[in-house]
């Protein structure tokens, strides 16, 4: 009877997804020193205040994604970091600094593995490696670009895009591709800047569609513990099937002949492993 292992689960995940969870730390990490080193700019503090929202909220669900997949989920949490990562996604500006936690836990995974397992990891999975690359491009777009648009667009004469919700707001729905046309740059510079973000917004959802398709409509792969336990049927029907050598003087009905000896072997051979297969053949 065939048994169904269960893979093992662990603290670390996907190389792609720790390493796109670590340039999010960093990214956050750098977002609050701008935020303390940028004070008297409004408008750049709620672009960051909106960003520090959104890594909230993915740290967050990376915390609770963690929790329920560890081996242990006291030890992850005490002894793991845990506590760090639950803190650290709360929205006090305070408690962001315990994010550098999240990168203890990334220079661990490369120094284990070592940058050429990382790197051959990365290179064959392509599927989850590519997405990860481009979710954390789509990020890093929203938030510079956001502060770009406006850094161009702010004080342009007949400019629509002047405050930091126009920004955002013109960001997120070019990267998204939809375009409504109320916001849109005047300047040149401003105009190059969003033929940027729309060539990343059409490469993120067309990858993002394409990695959706494969995962609900491609075949499914087996695993070498899958592999091991499937009865090695294949190899022995090829033998049973293998093309008999018929003399090539030989006449039409000799061959015919030999064919359907052929197919009567392979039948009985057949039969023989679906009951060696069947369980509880050998009782009947």
């Amino acid at each position: 009877m065939r048994t169904t292992r269960v893979k093992p689960r662990s603290e670390l995940k996907n190389t792609a997804y720790e390493i796109f969870i670590g340039v999010l730390s960093i990214l956050s990490i750098v977002n609050l020193v701008l935020v303390y080193a940028m004070h008297g700019d409004g408008a750049l503090q709620q672009i960051l205040s909106v960003m520090n929202a959104l890594f909230s909220v993915i740290f967050l669900g990376d915390f609770v994604y963690r929790m329920a997949t560890a081996p242990s989920a006291g030890h992850y949490f005490f002894r793991g970091y845990g506590w760090a990562d639950l803190l650290a996604s709360l929205p006090f500006p305070q408690l962001k600094v315990l994010r550098i936690f999240r990168l203890l836990r990334v220079y661990r995974l490369m120094r284990d593995l070592g940058p050429r397992t990382i790197w051959n990891t990365l290179v064959h999975d392509r599927a989850n490696s590519t997405l990860m690359t481009l979710l954390l491009l789509g990020v890093l777009v929203f938030q510079f670009g956001s502060i770009s648009i406006l850094a161009v667009e702010g004080h342009a004469e007949g400019a629509n895009i002047t405050s930091a919700s126009d920004a955002l707001w013109y960001t997120i729905v070019t990267i998204s591709t939809v375009g409504y046309g109320d916001q849109f740059p005047v300047t040149n510079t401003g105009r190059i800047l969003g033929t940027l973000i729309i060539i990343v917004g059409v490469g993120i959802f067309g990858t993002f569609t394409g990695y959706l398709a494969n995962l609900f409509l491609g075949p499914g792969t087996s695993t070498p513990e899958d592999a091991s336990d499937t009865p090695t049927v294949a190899p022995v029907v090829a033998a049973t099937t293998a093309p008999a050598e018929v003399p090539a003087d030989a006449s039409l009905g000799d061959r015919l002949a030999e064919l359907l000896a052929q197919s009567e072997r392979t039948t009985a051979e057949l039969r023989l492993l679906v009951a060696d297969a069947t369980p509880g053949a050998a009782g009947d």
